[in-house]
């Protein structure tokens, strides 16, 4: 079996059971439920879930009120030392929406803490967001399903930024330079039709873990 380590919330446990399901050689390890054993694993799932609590940001928060009111500061903390446990031994990393804003802080970046015209109703399941593609990104999808209230502002040292929302300037898709395989988007192809390459590209990797 592969073992992948995530905290995935009950509401979205379907969305990754039928995007992983052509890969019954997966498994995952939630935290949320279980204790992680780092040395026994293949790679890592950053997923969606509150915003990251204030205290583990790399900025000042002038206005809390832009806050979600819940963060959950416990699930924070495992991310961040999963990160930096995957990292070390250069698992692949796949990290989504709040995974994606998660992992730009853990290695040096920020925020916008609220942005505008990005979390309508239609967008959360619907691929309506159009990208503006870099020529360089692997995976390219003229639109997504791309819902959130917060976004990257400084990309943090090392990434490479893929793809951005066509109406604006908001990250939407980055990947790891010089890492074997580490991709960050801020839409949700857990919950979408056309992302089954994302999922096989980030798989394809898994199971060449290097020594603790």
């Amino acid at each position: 079996m592969l073992n992948v380590a995530t905290w995935i919330r009950p509401k979205d446990d379907a969305f990754f059971t039928r995007a992983f399901a052509p890969f019954p050689d997966v498994r995952f390890c939630n935290a949320l439920h279980t204790a992680v054993a780092f040395d026994e694993l293949d790679g890592l799932l950053l997923t969606g879930g509150a915003d990251i609590a204030p205290h583990f940001l790399r900025q000042d928060v002038r206005d809390a009120s832009l806050l979600e009111k819940e963060p959950d500061p416990a699930r924070d903390a495992w991310e961040f030392a999963a990160v930096e446990q995957a990292m070390k031994r250069e698992l692949p990393i796949l990290a989504i929406c709040k995974g994606m804003q998660l992992l730009n802080v853990a290695l040096g970046g920020t925020l916008h803490l609220d942005i505008p015209g990005h979390n309508a109703p239609e967008m959360k399941d619907e691929d309506v967001q159009e990208l503006r593609l870099a020529s360089g990104a692997k995976h390219r999808f003229e639109r997504v399903n791309s819902s959130h209230h917060q976004a990257v502002d400084r990309v943090a040292d090392g990434f490479e930024v893929q793809a951005w929302s066509a109406n604006d300037h908001i990250v939407e898709q980055m990947r790891l330079r010089d890492y074997p395989f580490g991709l960050a988007v801020q839409y949700h192809p857990e919950r979408g039709n056309i992302y089954g390459s994302l999922f096989a590209d980030f798989v394809s990797h898994l199971g060449n873990r290097n020594p603790v």
